[in-house]
């Protein structure tokens, strides 16, 4: 059995980070067997730039959405706005968005009111809703819970590093849990048996970069190539070789997004 290519459902290729050798981190990227990446616009103002990446790179898909710790820095998301973006035929997904209590408490208001716009937009196109969740388990879990409720749609909880509750009530909803570098820390294992208890058809696989970069690379920027490394060790978490685990996260990554179907390799 061929070692099967795997996707980096989320990262940021339009960061600073990146610049001068964006071409360089896709080619690594694919030469590492990730064959496609989600790059996340977390302001809509630079969907333009974010949109411009996708058209160069086959391999490249993005979402775009206001991220919270971005909700009150500028004017508030329109849903008929984020319909428009989402015709391009490379947009599969809607955020990132969803709640910063950790850094942006102050701006809880902001925060809840984007994220009420971004799920009505996933809602109306469904797509799925890319969520961040941080410092904020029992709010998250009640507005996604009550919104679910009056519209179903799907989501992924990106960069998953909640507590087992809001695991369990987001897996009942029929939602994705991400593993980003996170679960390569060795302090990690409170986390590491939350996504051992996870259905492995749940899981979808991330760098988050250029942020948390699992070692050996740790304290450097991440990329999309280190995405591998973080699902060896799912593989090790679920016990499954990796071939396996790859092939299952492939199946997942293409139930959730099926836009992103067509597109692989060719950078």
């Amino acid at each position: 059995m061929s070692s099967p290519s795997i996707t980096d459902s989320h990262c940021h290729l339009d960061f600073a980070d990146f610049d001068g050798n964006l071409e360089e981190t896709v080619k690594n990227a694919v030469q590492s067997g990730v064959d496609r990446m989600v790059t996340i616009c977390t302001q809509l103002h630079d969907e333009p730039k974010v949109r411009s990446i996708v058209e160069k790179f086959e391999c490249v898909l993005y979402a775009a959405g206001t991220h919270p710790m971005n909700a009150h820095k500028q004017p508030m998301v329109n849903v008929s706005d984020l319909l428009e973006v989402a015709k391009h035929p490379k947009f599969v997904g809607i955020g990132e968005t969803g709640l910063d209590y950790y850094y942006t408490k102050e701006t809880e208001k902001d925060q809840k009111q984007s994220l009420l716009l971004h799920i009505e937009a996933a809602q109306k196109s469904s797509l799925p809703l890319i969520i961040h969740a941080r410092a904020a388990d029992k709010d998250i879990a009640e507005i996604l819970e009550s919104e679910y409720k009056n519209a179903k749609f799907n989501c992924v909880m990106h960069c998953f590093s909640s507590g087992k509750e809001l695991a369990v009530k987001m897996l009942d909803l029929g939602f994705y849990l991400s593993m980003s570098g996170i679960i390569t820390f060795p302090k990690s294992d409170e986390l590491r048996d939350i996504f051992s208890l996870t259905p492995i058809d749940r899981i979808l696989v991330e760098t988050d970069s250029p942020y948390l970069a699992p070692p050996p690379y740790r304290g450097k920027r991440n990329e999309p190539a280190y995405v591998a490394i973080t699902a060896r060790k799912g593989a090790e978490i679920f016990d499954v070789s990796y071939e396996d685990f790859a092939y299952q996260i492939e199946k997942n990554f293409e139930r959730l997004f099926p836009k992103a179907k067509i597109y692989g390799s060719a950078a």
